[in-house]
Parts: structure tokens; sequence; C-alpha cells
């Protein structure tokens, strides 16, 4: 039993940089490997304890509800024909009656938009927020490495790594206070600052475990960078009240909000996989053999 019960997912971003794959699919939807995005922050979820998903969607993201519900004509098809593996592999897309809960984005209007939604469905308890853009590899789960940090260092938590000053732009960055092991404590966060007004290069990536205060902080914040609502403006305006701590946690992240991060994800990924590796580890190799000079 987890004090982490809670999880919001925003999946109603466009992915207009997967055009024209995007075009009829959601970006969530995409397959890495042989799951889709959104499974892999699920099962991230899951394996922390998370018992209620919350999913911030829009219009054309059905194919999400749909794929988490019981396709109980496949599995009588597939039951009936004694595919036991297929059958088996449908198993992480079930979820509990009543676990999963839609609220609709009428308007890209920010992160923190977005989350202050799921305010009367998160209720006054602490959650968690996963952007399934974020893909994070790791011998344990980087949610469930946050949750036991958090369990022992209250307030709101903000998954961090390191990256290089000349990306700080990319990123909200932590201004740290000072550091106990892999938490960095911070005295505030700075969004997307040039590399030479940057305070440090631990970047806030897509995982967050907020104190429900965040989203009073939420409802009295106007339009910040970009003309949305930030989320690490609300998270930085509690940091007198409740603090804000940052998690460096132990992984490998990859951005699968660009093609570049999705290709490298579906590369590492499928080399994790015994059946896979040994022949897309020699393709690979005679792919990116360098060319013979011509005699």
């Amino acid at each position: 039993m987890t004090h982490i019960r809670k999880a919001v997912f925003p999946v109603a971003g466009m992915g207009t940089r997967f055009l024209p794959a995007t075009k009829s699919i959601p970006k969530e939807m995409l397959p890495l490997v042989d799951r889709p995005l959104i499974q892999y922050a699920v099962d991230e979820a899951r394996a922390a304890g998370i018992e209620e998903f919350i999913f911030v969607t829009a219009a054309g993201k059905g194919a999400l509800e749909d794929y988490f519900d019981t396709a109980a004509a496949l599995e009588q098809r597939l039951t009936a024909s004694g595919k036991t593996d297929a059958l088996a592999a449908l198993a992480g897309t079930r979820m509990p009656e009543g676990a999963l809960s839609f609220v609709r984005q009428n308007a890209p209007k920010g992160l923190g938009h977005a989350v202050r939604l799921a305010q009367r469905l998160v209720g006054n308890e602490p959650f968690a927020v996963l952007l399934p853009d974020d893909v994070i590899r790791a011998p344990q789960g980087a949610l469930s490495q946050m949750v036991a940090a958090h369990a022992d260092n209250r307030g709101h938590m903000v998954a961090t790594m390191q990256v290089p000053r000349a990306k700080t732009s990319s990123y909200g960055i932590l201004d740290i206070a000072h550091e106990t092991g892999r938490i960095a404590h911070a005295r505030g966060l700075v969004e997307k600052p040039s590399p030479e007004t940057a305070p440090s290069t631990d970047a806030i990536i897509g995982r967050y475990i907020l104190e429900p205060s965040v989203f009073e902080r939420l409802s009295n914040l106007g339009p910040g960078a970009g003309g949305e609502l930030q989320l690490t403006d609300a998270i930085c305006a509690d940091l007198a009240s409740v603090g804000v701590s940052g998690y460096r946690f132990e992984g490998e992240r990859f951005d699968c909000g660009s093609i570049q991060g999705f290709v490298q994800a579906t590369a590492a990924f499928a080399l994790d996989r015994p059946e896979l590796r040994a022949e897309l580890t020699t393709f690979l190799a005679d792919r990116t053999k360098p060319l013979r000079a011509v005699a």
C-alpha cells in the first residue's frame, strides 16, 4: 500500500512532430517495439502502486480509452484458436473497473491547465503526474524510486536529470539550495533559462509527485512562458509552503516526443529483448559500417 494512489496522465497534445502518422492515431498510441507509449507510462505507474489513473485527453483521443477496455470478441477468438501467447500479451491492457477516468481539455492551455482539470478526481491527497513522452528505461521504475523517496521527503517532488548546459533553455531547471544523496532540495525553479543564467544543469523531466496544494496555486496563476499555464510556476509558488525537491532517478530517459528520441528508444528497448537482440545487433553493425573508399 502506497501513500500515492492516483496518477494524472496529460495526453491532450496533438503530436504534430509525428505527422502524418498522428493524423488519425494519438501520439501516445505509437508503438515502441510492441507496446504503445502510453503502456510504458501506465506500467510504470502500476509498479509504483498507483490504483487510479486519470487521463486528461482531447478530441480524437478515443483510441486511448478503447485500448484499456476489454476486447471481449478478440479474446474469445484467441481463446478459441488456442493462441495463449497472444492472449497473455493483452493482460497489461486490462484495467480494473473504475480505475480509469477521462477528463477533456478543450484547448491547449499548458501542462498546468491540464493538471488543474484533474482536481476534482484527485481530491485532497498527494498524487503523481506522468508525461508519456518521457520514457524511462530503468531497473526500477522512476516513479517507484520517487514514491519511496517521497515517503521520507514530503512536499512537491520532481524527477531530474543532468543535461548539457547548452540545452538548459529546453527544460525547467532546479535552483539548488543543498543536496542529500539523490535528492536536491530546491530554492526555486526556472523555466527554460538561457545557458548563461541557468542556476544548475538539473533538468526537470516528466515525472512529478505533487501535494494537493498545487491546485490552489494553479487556480491563482496567470499565463506564463508561451502564454500557457505552467506547472513549474505553480510548484515554485508553493516553495515556501510545502517545499520542493528534485529526485535524480536511476535510469535512462528517452524523449519520445521527438522522432530522434523515439527511434533511439525503439533501438534500446528492442536490444533488451533476447529474441530480438542478436539479429538487430548484426543489422545495426552492418548498417553503420564505414563506407569503404573506392579504389
